[in-house]
């Protein structure tokens, strides 16, 4: 096993992927001359040159289309978004092109496009560059959309999206790119698309979310078997549509509570799809109402002790695992 970030995962994953196929390749605002501006596409123009790795000009809805088209006619792309907030520019071209193309086309056209880039708040970016697009994606019929937390996850789902024969929205943890993790050297690690993990087993209670909150819930997990004598089970989704619901289902029978984290705001998220899903499966096997623990319903604020008030914490997973436990 290797020992590495999560942005060089997500590099190592291109890089295997683009020697494999010469179909494939990426394009977006610095992925070349600049190698990203995270850094994740590091020598990448430099080992495929231009052609492969090309620069695109601050245009988020021209280049989506591109890549598009691009799949239409049979490549590979990857597009990157500097952010997943920029993308809100391109929203006509995931949504209304590469999501409705293959059922439009009476199947004649399969896209196989992955629209990648990071997600989520970092620190103190304020309201425009701190949002948690997950839900508004994983409501579109069409596109699949991953979240990965660690670097093996990163690498494994990035490679078997970029495989997909369908569009696939991957979004990526800003505050993950310098995590470090164990990543198997076979050059060939593939993650389901579409299956969940149990990130750490417990007896107690079922914890569920997705992306940089996992970290949150296993802290959280940590404390409360140190302080509470709670074991919890940490379910980390992985990918959001399509959902692992088997997965979370056999957690919570064994568990009988559960509560669900995740970045985004409370209104029509994931975690209330997931509450639908595990209350009609598993209804006779709660000791607990499902809790659901979110962002503040208010756009993210500036001010650093402000920011941290809005969003999911290990303090805020604590009190409801601790309440749907009936402690306190």
């Amino acid at each position: 096993m290797a020992v590495i970030t999560y942005r060089e995962a997500l590099n190592e994953a291109m890089r295997e992927e683009m020697r494999r196929d010469e179909g494939v390749f990426l394009i977006g605002e610095e992925v070349g001359e600049y190698d990203g501006a995270y850094k994740v596409s590091k020598g990448l123009l430099e080992e495929f040159g231009e052609w492969r790795v090309r620069d695109a000009p601050i245009a988020e809805l021209g280049f989506a289309g591109l890549g598009v088209g691009a799949a239409m006619a049979g490549l590979r792309p990857i597009v990157e978004f500097m952010t997943w907030n920029f993308a809100l520019l391109a929203i006509d071209q995931v949504i209304n092109s590469a999501a409705k193309l293959y059922q439009m086309s009476g199947g004649q056209y399969n896209v196989p496009i992955v629209f990648r880039g990071p997600g989520g708040a970092a620190l103190m970016l304020a309201a425009q560059h701190s949002q948690a697009p997950e839900p508004w994606y994983a409501y579109v019929p069409g596109l699949k959309v991953c979240s990965p937390a660690t670097p093996h996850d990163a690498k494994g789902l990035l490679k078997a999206a970029v495989r997909d024969n369908d569009p696939v929205v991957f979004i990526e943890g800003e505050l993950l790119y310098n995590m470090k993790g164990e990543v198997p050297e076979d050059g060939d690690l593939l993650v389901p698309i579409g299956t969940a993990e149990v990130k750490r087993p417990g007896t107690d209670v079922t914890i569920v979310t997705y992306g940089k909150m996992v970290h949150e819930a296993l802290a959280a997990a940590d404390r409360l078997a140190a302080e509470d004598d709670v074991e919890a089970e940490i379910v980390d989704l992985r990918t959001v549509r399509p959902l692992d619901v088997d997965t979370v289902v056999g957690s919570v029978r064994k568990t009988n509570r559960a509560v669900v984290v995740e970045e985004g705001w409370p209104v029509a998220n994931i975690g209330a799809q997931l509450v639908d899903d595990i209350q009609r499966e598993a209804f006779d096997e709660l000791d607990a109402p499902i809790a659901r623990i979110s962002s503040l319903d208010v756009p993210m604020p500036y001010a650093r002790n402000l920011e941290k008030l809005v969003l999911p914490s290990v303090d805020s997973i604590r009190a409801a695992a601790r309440h749907v436990c009936y402690i306190g």
